[in-house]
């Protein structure tokens, strides 16, 4: 059994909030373990986050206000299935997503 910590995603939302950041790949199971969200712009913005299946993902913030200049820290252990995805998107480009946990195959 090999285990790949990585970073998940990195970059800039979409302000489609159904945007797939990650999918599991094949024969894999992850462990989704610290998302960070930044907005990095002068205003406050809001930000989704979903995971599960596609077409059935469980929503783990739905339009949350994010503050101009701050980082929300979210610290979780949530194992993800072969081609489970995590969704997401903000009301702004100026919003991150920095996913980060372990591939297990």
């Amino acid at each position: 059994m090999a285990t790949l910590t990585k970073a998940l995603f990195r970059g800039a939302a979409t302000t489609t909030t159904t945007t797939v950041l990650y999918t599991v790949p094949a024969s894999t199971n992850t462990v989704v373990s610290n998302i960070a969200v930044t907005n990095t712009g002068s205003s406050a913005y809001t930000f989704t986050l979903g995971m599960g299946t596609a077409g059935a993902n469980t929503a783990l913030h739905t339009t949350a206000a994010i503050a101009a200049n701050t980082t929300v820290y979210i610290d979780l252990k949530q194992v993800l299935a072969t081609t489970n995805t995590i969704t997401g998107g903000a009301s702004n480009v100026a919003v991150n997503f920095h996913i980060s946990g372990v591939e297990i195959s």
